[in-house]
């Protein structure tokens, strides 16, 4: 620190600790009172690209045909058959006090499908009111039978062995939601791209913080929704076997979970670390003054965060233990060196040893914050908005953790009585003097392990893979888990992905209708079609002057036999796919209809049979899947997670099938669905952040460049660094550990703490070679001294956060092993594979 610096702070800190204590005390307690207004954000808005056309797509895809979004409850009776009176009248009450609550628009049950072969009708009768299994006289077991075979309803609405059914809630399409976020997304875009004026400026600002408040509303009522829907399957828990599912309640969950682990495991953690420390320095001083160091920065940065509602999100919920990781190495570091200087110089007054701690401190802590902060930063680059948010956060955190280190170290130490801080032996020494003295032995063995170990990392992150299936988030035992297991197993799959066709350019099919619309009031189908051939043309008997014409319909390509022929081509392709549930689209209906005519029908059927439709029967088995006016059809289907989902490879399978077997253009078909936007946001974080790496070194290198002012020392530290983040990720592959939404920032997360040990140790081992320019023993002396306090670090933490391995959310459990092996890869190489790499190379003069 330079001497004007140094003076500066003495005369403003050391020499009034009080007054730099009471000031950190007022802002603390100022943005402590932002804590209540504290919020976490779990919606799917979070979880999606910033500027993602097939977000936009999704959007306009959902105001064409309505919601998605939706919750499903399985049944599964404990006493008599699922068919009994009993137990359909238990279903019936389930689903008739769903209706009743906020945000549910309509249910669906086997109650209220028309049954089409209970007994079977003809096509004359598709414009008739048709059974439910609940109608007069409706043969129940002829009923179960059709839902077990019926192309319509096989795999959605009975499972296999007809002991589970399920009841599909559908929410209502939001469109005041719609509405702003559209809006708030046209102005960021034309600000990114053109640039804003004042006005829209005023406008962006206006719209942004209407639909953040919009958002936190609806976000409430979501939480409610799901709350109130548990709330009445708990009436009826004591008669079935009762679970809820749903892209809400995972998201409900999801919350539930983290804000559980943020709570019962930080307290926790906080208490494994006091342990620890207290068991490494003997000591309540330096319990104490390194927990309310941790306790005000986190205080003050949460604050912050809350008063600018400023969001933690699923990614950046990792935010806490990382700040706690971060300001607890800075006061470990500053309390061994001050111990340190103690024992050396017994005799120094407190403020000469204080101001000698922070003298020697400062350059090394301020350069390991800002490469530290270069790590995080390549969290910037993505563009996905939580990223970016969480890569800012952990900047201005880290920042805050500086200030606040050596503002509440110093002061509290200041404090003390200097007497009663009488340096206790402990035996770490004896364990960092054994790493010294196996590296001087075995510099040869480490080298060696040190390449096996870069060619294992290069094996395991070669099948590093890129997932997020939400059922691994859960352990098995956990309601969750089995709800989504058993509507994945026995009612078509969890999470939703639509398949959009537009019909051929060339295309221009043809209806037969008759100048009454084949009105089946005057046209007697089941007399006259005869008189048309296998292929829809008028046989030579046949008289057509009054009766019909043919008329050009643009309208009707997926409503031909020459659509639907290709619908159900890609149909039974995915339906043969292991990770694919549910299929539905307008071939189901087109089976049925087949079936019941006994013979494939030709174009005049099929157009006749779509005239014949009830108002009902359209709107439940064809306006899902086709807008008539655009000339679109939809195949809408659900993929099941637990059959080893792999989205990305899932999506290229049939886009490869589709136009390459199929024959449909490119342009002519797209996916939506939750299922593509959750995948857009794991491939973009994959390019971001593993791929942005290389780029994250170089800015390391250059830190270092500047502060060691030497090439080869800078190579030296970077690589146990390259080694560390290899070695997490490799073993993230080995391990069969996907890269996901939580597990992504791994990465920065090594990388900052490698940084950290590598300038902490070169520049003590650079001060300990100037004393006798001798490597071998400047190495011991390092070992002993920062080296005692990368131990404490990296052992503090690994202890602090093995707990969260009790946890019930799997990606908490992961980010405590992955914290843990990123520590000892970090204190591994920093007390072996550094000091052998200084001790071939010798790259310090003497």
């Amino acid at each position: 620190m330079p001497k004007a610096c140094l003076a500066l702070y003495q005369r403003n800190l050391l020499n009034h600790p009080w007054r730099a204590i009471a000031l950190t005390a007022v802002v603390t307690v100022a943005m402590a009172l932002g804590l209540p207004n504290f919020k976490l954000d779990a919606s799917a808005d979070s979880l999606t690209l910033e500027y993602d056309d097939d977000l936009n797509f999704f959007r306009e895809v959902s105001q064409r045909y309505g919601s998605d979004n939706f919750l499903i409850i399985t049944f599964s009776p404990k006493s008599g058959d699922l068919f009994d009176k009993d137990n359909l009248e238990i279903l019936g009450s389930i689903s008739n006090k769903l209706k009743g609550i906020n945000g549910i628009e309509n249910t669906i049950s086997m109650l209220d499908v028309p049954l089409l072969y209970s007994p079977k009708i003809s096509i004359s009768e598709l414009d008739q009111p048709l059974n439910t299994v609940v109608s007069d006289g409706v043969d129940k077991q002829a009923a179960k039978k059709e839902f077990l075979t019926s192309p319509i309803y096989k795999d959605m609405l009975l499972s296999a062995d007809g002991t589970t059914t399920g009841i599909v809630a559908t929410l209502s399409l939001d469109q005041d939601y719609l509405s702003l976020v559209t809006q708030r997304d046209n102005l960021r875009l034309l600000r990114d791209t053109e640039g804003l004026d004042n006005q829209q400026q005023l406008q962006l600002a206006a719209v942004s913080q209407e639909f953040l408040d919009y958002r936190t509303a609806k976000t409430a009522e979501d939480h409610l929704r799901v709350a109130q829907v548990r709330k009445l399957m708990d009436q009826y828990r004591d008669r079935a076997t009762i679970y809820l599912g749903g892209p809400d309640m995972i998201t409900a969950d999801m919350i539930d979970f983290i804000k559980s682990d943020l709570a019962i495991f930080g307290i926790g953690i906080l208490l494994f670390m006091v342990a620890t420390l207290a068991f490494i320095f003997r000591s309540a001083r330096w319990v104490i003054l390194p927990v309310v160091t941790c306790a005000v920065c986190l205080t003050i940065v949460l604050g912050f965060l809350s008063w600018i509602d400023w969001r933690l999100t699923v990614i950046s919920s990792n935010f806490v233990s990382l700040l706690l990781i971060i300001t607890l190495a800075l006061t470990i570091h500053l309390m061994v060196r001050y111990r340190e200087l103690h024992a050396v110089s017994p005799k120094k007054d407190q403020l000469t040893l204080v101001t000698e701690t922070i003298e020697s401190m400062a350059k090394p802590c301020l350069y390991t914050v800002l490469t530290t902060i270069v790590a995080f930063s390549s969290l910037v680059v993505s563009n996905i908005r939580p990223v970016i948010d969480f890569g800012w956060m952990m900047t201005i955190g880290i920042i805050v953790a500086f200030m606040v280190s050596f503002i509440v170290m110093p002061a509290g130490m200041m404090i003390m009585d200097k007497e009663k801080m009488a340096a206790k032996k402990d035996r770490s020494g004896a364990i960092t003097a054994q790493f010294a003295h196996f590296t001087e032995r075995r510099g040869t063995f480490v080298l060696l392990l040190a390449l096996l170990l870069t060619l294992l990392s290069g094996y395991g992150i070669s099948r590093l893979e890129v997932e997020n299936r939400f059922i691994d988030y859960f352990k098995s035992d956990t309601e969750i888990y089995r709800g989504m297991e058993v509507i994945d197993t026995a009612l078509g799959g969890t999470t939703p992905l639509d398949i959009i066709l537009q019909a051929p350019a060339f295309e221009q099919s043809y209806a037969i209708t008759s100048e009454n619309e084949l009105n089946n009031d005057d046209y007697d189908f089941d007399d006259e079609y005869d008189e048309f051939d296998e292929y829809g043309e008028f046989d030579e008997y046949g008289d057509i002057e009054n009766d019909v014409a043919i008329e050009p319909l643009k309208d009707s390509y997926w409503f031909s036999s020459a659509g639907l022929s290709v619908l159900t081509e890609l149909t039974d392709f995915l339906q043969a796919q292991p990770e694919i549930g549910k299929v539905s689209s307008l071939v189901q209906l087109n089976q049925v209809a087949t079936d019941l005519m006994g013979h494939k029908l030709n174009d005049f059927e099929i157009a006749f049979m779509r005239q014949s439709l009830s108002k009902e029967i359209y709107r439940q088995l064809v306006a899902p899947y086709l807008i008539e006016q655009q000339d679109e059809a939809r195949i809408q289907l659900r993929a099941t997670e637990t059959v080893g989902l792999k989205r990305n490879e899932l999506l290229a399978k049939i886009q490869q099938f589709a136009t390459k077997e199929v024959g449909i253009a490119e342009s002519d078909i797209r996916f939506t669905g939750l299922l593509v936007l959750y995948n857009n946001m794991l491939q973009s974080l994959f390019k971001s952040q593993i791929m942005t790496l290389g780029a994250v070194f170089v800015g390391i290198m250059l830190m270092f460049l500047i502060l060691f002012r030497s090439l080869k020392l800078s190579l030296i530290a970077v690589i146990p660094n390259f080694l560390a983040a290899g070695t997490v990720l490799g073993g993230m592959g080995i391990f069969n550990i996907p890269l996901d939404m939580m597990t992504i920032t791994i990465a920065a997360i090594t990388v900052g703490i490698g940084v950290d040990h590598s300038i902490h140790y070169i520049t003590r081992f650079r001060r300990e070679f100037a004393v006798d320019s001798n490597y071998i023993a400047a190495m011991h002396r390092a070992h002993n001294s920062i080296g005692q306090a990368l131990f404490y670090t990296a052992i503090t933490i690994i202890i602090g956060f093995s707990i969260l391995a009790l946890s019930n959310f799997i990606p908490s459990i992961y980010f405590g092993l992955l914290t843990g092996l990123a520590m000892i890869a970090a204190l591994l190489g920093s007390m072996t594979l550094l000091p052998t790499l200084i001790l071939l190379i010798k790259p310090l003069r003497k």
